[in-house]
């Protein structure tokens, strides 16, 4: 069964993380191999969270871009480096392809032979010169009879075509003569005789039990074949290794976790037809051909608590979306075909899901229903935020009692371990949920971080700004800010890059806006801080 990976949104958070694991959860009770993942590290409220109700981190997700092992490539399409010209040329045009991986007996990649070699060898090549396998000349000259004594044959070949006594008198022979004879009693003796190296007997024609007496005696190799001395001319030369062939170049190879649009880009200005396919260990796992790209197996994904590609994992467009559980607004995401999207005006994505087990049926574990209780109560702030609705408030007093915790107390202990920034750089305290938005092209961003003591940011005030100056600069955003929600007085400090003055004071109507500044009972990202910059930014 296919995996399918259910993912939160970059810089996940409390409600992202516990969404992902307790969708996952759901989906495999449906019968789905799902399996959630993180697209970053997990905050410590997060963290916090999964070690109360003993769930581990999901893995990392780097990206859901399509690799070479997605491709429907030629798997096992390679041939050993040591087998015989003959036989690769049999493969290649058997299986309709113009070249073949070479490998050793590990299977480790040792080169490349295209059929245009084969042919330049055939033709061009005029050595007489046998280094091989007696094997090999077996299957190469479809031998009827032979004696072996040498496993391995080297030699020089030539044909008897001269008459007995010219013959005798101006070739000599020896152990590294490779000889082709016919129906000729006095050759084949003299070449017996002279203990040659390999004597192949043509036609058809057998051996005298004289004769083989003294093949025996002398170790001399015989092959009898049926073919005549133009084929058996023609044909010995292939059952030399195909590594003996000389090779243009040195082969371009690309490894199976390699992304499919790097070797378009590369195949593109090579443009070779054939590339290995080569694992991190050196050993091949057969050939890509770029007319088999087309052929390919999507990753497959569902979306939890975000519906926009910017937000998402690297990659998406290249993946399957199957379905998508939010509780923002509706970007602009597209898919190829319809999907299942639950989206919900709602505290917590955790809450949609809530209801999901419910209209499924499925009973929810006291560890799931900690996750999504601590999810609920992490993006409504303990149901303080004004987007909390009363299904949130219903969901949170059931999950509190499946997971056995009092709400008020896990909720005000959950919310309090993940404000501390100790240790943390400025940068890494506004990527901590940073989130950015485009809307009529203009790009603005907004990260949101929590605290019971505005004066830990006060310090290093300065700093902040002119990190939020060179974000804002780098990504071409109208505005760049960072609200710091004060968990306990529910209102807000707001710090912002010097270009985004204007636009804030309009969109919050503050006319004395200056870094720091306070505006009471704003907590909610997705409902207080986001919709007035859009509008702002929307009659631009």
């Amino acid at each position: 069964m296919e995996k399918i990976l259910v993912v939160g949104h970059r810089n996940p958070d409390t409600d992202s993380v516990c969404g992902s694991i307790s969708l996952a959860y759901l989906k495999k009770q449906m019968g789905f191999n799902a399996e959630p993942r993180i697209l970053s590290e997990i905050n410590a409220e997060t963290e916090f969270a999964l070690k109360k109700f003993s769930t581990p981190v999901p893995k990392y997700l780097n990206d859901v871009k399509v690799e070479l092992k997605d491709v429907k490539y030629k798997k096992n399409y390679y041939m050993n480096e040591n087998a015989s010209i003959y036989v690769t040329y049999n493969y290649i045009t058997e299986k309709g392809i113009t070249g073949i991986p070479l490998v050793n007996n590990e299977r480790k990649f040792t080169g490349y032979v295209s059929l245009k070699e084969i042919a330049s060898n055939l033709i061009i090549n005029n050595d007489n010169t046998i280094k091989t396998s007696f094997n090999s000349l077996v299957e190469t000259l479809n031998a009827i009879k032979y004696h072996k004594f040498n496993d391995e044959i080297e030699g020089n070949v030539l044909a008897a075509a001269l008459p007995y006594r010219l013959f005798i008198d101006t070739v000599k022979l020896d152990e590294n003569s490779i000889v082709i004879v016919g129906n000729r009693e006095h050759i084949i003796d003299y070449a017996l005789k002279s203990k040659v190296k390999l004597l192949i007997i043509i036609n058809g024609h057998m051996l005298t039990k004289l004769q083989l007496l003294l093949a025996k005696k002398n170790k001399v190799n015989v092959i009898v074949t049926n073919y005549d001395t133009f084929k058996t001319s023609r044909l010995i030369t292939l059952a030399n290794p195909i590594n003996s062939i000389k090779r243009e170049a040195s082969a371009v190879c690309f490894s199976p976790s390699d992304y499919l649009t790097d070797f378009l880009e590369v195949s593109k200005k090579l443009k070779h037809t054939n590339y290995p396919i080569v694992n991190s260990k050196g050993i091949c796992d057969g050939m890509l051909r770029v007319i088999d790209t087309h052929d390919i197996k999507r990753k497959k994904v569902i979306l939890v608590d975000h519906n926009e590609p910017s937000q998402s994992v690297d990659g998406l467009d290249e993946a399957e979306i199957l379905e998508i559980v939010d509780h923002h607004n509706i970007g602009d995401i597209n898919t190829i075909i319809p999907i299942n999207f639950r989206n919900m005006s709602v505290g917590s994505v955790n809450t949609i899901i809530y209801t999901l087990y419910h209209e499924q049926a499925i009973k929810i574990p006291q560890n799931i229903a900690g996750l999504m209780l601590s999810g609920i109560i992490s993006d409504t702030l303990l149901l303080a935020s004004p987007t909390t609705t009363e299904l949130d408030r219903i969901a949170a007093k059931e999950l509190a009692k499946i997971a056995k915790v009092d709400l008020k107390e896990y909720g005000i202990e959950l919310l309090g371990s993940g404000v501390s920034i100790e240790g943390l750089t400025t940068l890494e305290v506004i990527y901590k949920d940073f989130k950015n938005y485009t809307i009529n092209d203009n790009r603005f961003a907004i990260g949101q971080v929590f605290t019971t003591n505005f004066k830990d940011y006060e310090i290093n005030l300065e700093d902040y700004v002119n990190e939020l100056n060179v974000i804002s600069k780098n990504y071409n955003y109208k505005v760049a800010c960072l609200f710091v929600t004060d968990i306990i007085q529910n209102n807000s400090y707001i710090i912002y890059s010097d270009k985004s003055k204007e636009y804030l004071k309009e969109a919050y109507n503050i006319i004395n806006i200056e870094q720091g500044y306070l505006i009471k009972g704003m907590v909610s990202r997705k409902k207080q801080m986001v919709p007035p910059l859009m509008s702002i930014l929307e009659r631009l």
